[in-house]
């Protein structure tokens, strides 16, 4: 298995997290300010190169009702544009949740970043091989 980036977008900050390449770690990394920036969206992209990441998983805000919001269309419209911008597959994933299990998991590593952790450790659980 490739390393796996995970985003937990939000405007001001972009948590991220990355796993090993066998696939059984998350670990939270620094945020990325500003993602929508040409800046933001550079580090990003740079994030992708330098871990060599295979995929990135963006967690999707649904309400808890499993319906979209107007944070789950900015987030929709934010992978779009990283989209066109990276060339492995970007792959959205139920995020609810992750906040307040980030929040629990304490921690000197900025929230967002640990709740992107969550959602990629539950990612890798959900997708790993047999």
């Amino acid at each position: 298995m490739s390393r796996i980036l995970a985003l937990d977008y939000g405007s001001a900050r972009c948590g991220a997290a990355v796993s090993d390449p066998s696939g059984t770690l998350a670990t939270p990394l620094a945020p990325v300010l500003r993602p929508d920036t040409r800046r933001g969206m550079q580090r990003i992209v740079a994030l992708v190169a330098e871990l060599e990441a295979a995929r990135v998983v963006v967690g999707l805000p649904l309400s808890l009702s499993g319906e979209d919001s107007g944070q789950t269309r900015d987030t929709r419209a934010f992978v779009q544009r990283l989209s066109d911008r990276l060339n492995v597959p970007i792959e959205t994933y139920d995020e609810r949740f992750t906040t307040k299990l980030a929040r629990r998991s304490g921690g000197v590593t900025a929230e967002d970043s640990r709740a992107a952790a969550v959602l990629l450790e539950d990612w890798l659980a959900r997708n790993s091989q047999p």
